[in-house]
């Protein structure tokens, strides 16, 4: 497995930007220190929203210079998986939760060149992922319900972080995503969070380059 940046990872979920100046949204995050950009992609059916598609991925990627992280809250991602590589995905995420076929999307995401991650919603035990073991090099545990951004962080969910750890092991990254904010940062890693995905956190301010930071803790 490739070494991992400096922990904490932080990632800005571009799902809050203005996509009306989208250029300017990643330049700014991207002057302002994040190390990865996180594409949430939903297809109106796994959850209730309708999002991102690999021609957005392709042009997110002709702007950013960081890794971009894509989180497939979509059924049957082994129908897409390949598409959003091919358009520029660094890592992949699925969802056991989800229907078709999650284990192959990561086989063909792999060989299409994307590291591979499983996630998590938040009312599903980590002994879910069990079957992932040894086949992904992230784990995303859900810490709002997924759909929307701007929820509340549901804190119940950071004991998920020790139970993944212990059913990972130590070299797979563990990320977050769902309400985190400075406020409650501190109790994020302290519970094992290494990636950190941030909406409003960073979006929501005037000062990207102060948001990042305020999450490197």
């Amino acid at each position: 497995m490739p070494k991992a940046p400096n922990i904490p990872i932080i990632a800005p979920s571009i799902l809050s930007a203005d996509f009306s100046k989208l250029k300017d949204e990643i330049q700014a995050i991207e002057a302002g220190g994040c190390d990865w950009i996180h594409v949430d992609v939903m297809d109106g059916h796994f959850v209730p929203n309708l999002t991102m598609g690999p021609f957005i991925v392709e042009a997110i990627k002709k702007l950013s210079s960081v890794p971009l992280d894509c989180h497939l809250m979509i059924q049957n991602p082994e129908k897409y998986a390949e598409r959003f590589v091919k358009s520029g995905a660094s890592w992949i995420s699925v969802h056991p939760e989800c229907h078709g076929e999650p284990f192959e999307a990561l086989d063909i995401a792999v060989k299409a060149g994307a590291r591979p991650a499983v996630a998590i919603k938040p009312a599903t035990p980590v002994s879910v992922a069990k079957d992932y073991v040894g086949r992904v090099e992230m784990c995303l545990v859900m810490t709002v319900n997924p759909g929307f951004s701007g929820q509340k962080m549901k804190s119940e969910c950071l004991a998920k972080y020790g139970q993944a750890r212990e059913l990972f092991g130590p070299e797979v990254l563990l990320e977050i995503d769902g309400g985190v904010m400075p406020d409650n940062i501190k109790k994020v890693r302290e519970a094992g969070a290494q990636v950190i995905v941030a909406a409003t956190a960073i979006f929501g301010t005037k000062d990207y380059t102060k948001a990042i930071k305020e999450l490197r803790v």
